[in-house]
């Protein structure tokens, strides 16, 4: 494989401006498919925040189109986590292009596509259903992957994209993702369906399959495309007769469980605080200058949307006048204030185990006009790990952050655009 140069990389990673991973709900044109995108938004933003975080060996991107060269990538549209209808069943489907360059002399198709499944989707679908496996709605997990090869034509060195498919039902998905032996794994995969560029394939785990023959390039897939299925899958009937021809031995990267449910109970919680104490004492002495914690208001861990967070409260001045939007407030509490503790708080958080995100809980003092009475409001944020470590290594921006978290204004929670927002609309 060919490694993309590093000016590439630093180009494609320092984007201008943040998009967000998951599809809005009102672009969805079917009523049933739009009214479970808007209520599971939480999670697929979540889920969006932990793909942007996975490691990989080259740039990964999810996208709305396939078949994108780098540079066209930059200003792709990246929201494509999606519901979407395949014959009869519900699927959740995941776009995106790995920038992997695969050589074609070294690599034959069933090798490049079980490279792509154990690098990208693999890990991404581990993500999925750790989300969505007691969602009853949910019913299959869809990828469309691009990656690239290169090879000769005619004697002339050329690079193509090649289109992967996979789909797997929601039941084969969480037994892959929970399967402690490797047949085990084999055969809940053979459960799926796999295509590349259009042409149904095996994924074998553990090296090469019955028949694995020789190529070059693979086809053209704006051709091929066409005839791709977009998602889901049949149960195969019979699971003996697939594991029957697994090949043997199988080797597969360890698969972690899906995380039990965190313990939210005041007990739990307690026992956190007093864990952790001497870490949050010396946070709070190094960082007040900065953070301007609130005195009466310690750092403290609470149980939100089904997990524990760290909450800390800060005192935050805005050099604005009141009767500013609401929106434009919180935007210029998170860039002035919040979006630089983020990186210092998280030096001392070194254990991402004992706990799910922070949440930093601002009183907003407004500056008043002279004769003119200050007046304040609070804003919380709260995010989750997986999207903090994201943001901490420079791989996540600020809106990509929030997406990924909860932002609450006064209490009520909202949505938050930083530029629309800083750009002086008033709500």
């Amino acid at each position: 494989m060919r490694r993309i140069s590093l000016l590439l990389l630093c180009f494609l990673f320092l984007l201008p401006f943040a998009r967000a991973q998951v599809l809005p709900a009102n672009e969805i044109n079917e009523p049933d498919l739009r009214a479970l995108q808007e209520r599971n938004m939480d999670d697929l933003k979540q889920l969006g925040a932990e793909i942007l975080a996975l490691p990989t060996d080259y740039p990964f991107f999810l996208s709305r189109k396939l078949d994108l060269d780098a540079t066209k990538q930059k200003w792709a549209d990246q929201r494509s986590i999606q519901f979407e209808h395949y014959k009869d069943k519900v699927v959740l489907k995941i776009t995106g292009n790995y920038f992997a360059a695969y050589s074609a002399e070294r690599m034959n198709s069933d090798q490049r596509t079980r490279q792509t499944f154990l690098q990208i989707i693999l890990p991404i679908l581990q993500a999925a259903v750790s989300h969505f496996q007691k969602n009853a709605s949910v019913q299959a997990y869809a990828f469309e992957i691009s990656h690239h090869v290169l090879g000769k034509v005619g004697g002339v060195a050329v690079e193509r994209p090649e289109n992967v498919v996979v789909i797997i039902p929601q039941a084969a998905a969480v037994r892959l993702t929970a399967a402690t032996n490797d047949t085990a794994r084999q055969a809940a995969l053979m459960q799926g369906e796999v295509f590349v560029n259009a042409k149904p394939t095996t994924i074998w785990l553990g090296g090469e399959g019955p028949q694995l023959a020789q190529e070059t390039l693979p086809e053209d897939p704006s051709t091929a495309a066409q005839k791709a299925p977009s998602a889901s899958a049949e149960v195969v009937p019979s699971v003996e007769q697939d594991i029957a021809k697994l090949p043997s031995p199988v080797h597969v990267q360890t698969l972690k469980p899906p995380k039990p449910p965190r313990d939210t109970s005041p007990q739990a919680l307690s026992s956190l605080q007093s864990a952790l104490k001497p870490i949050l004492d010396s946070m709070v002495k190094e960082l007040d200058p900065q953070a301007h914690f609130v005195s009466y208001a310690s750092p403290s861990f609470i149980a939100f949307r089904n997990g524990v967070y760290l909450e800390l409260s800060i005192s935050t001045t805005l050099a604005e006048v009141p009767g500013t939007s609401r929106y434009r407030l919180a935007a210029l509490a998170f860039d002035d204030h919040v979006a630089h503790l983020i990186r210092p708080v998280l030096g001392y958080l070194k254990d991402d185990s004992q706990f799910d995100g922070v949440g930093l809980s601002s009183t907003l003092h407004l500056a008043a006009k002279p004769g003119a009475n200050a007046s304040s409001q609070a804003v919380e944020f709260f995010f989750p790990f997986a999207a903090l470590r994201c943001y901490e290594r420079y791989d996540c921006t600020g809106q990509q952050l929030i997406d990924a978290g909860a932002v609450l204004i006064n209490g009520e929670r909202v949505g938050l655009d930083l530029q629309m927002a800083e750009g002086g609309a008033n709500r």
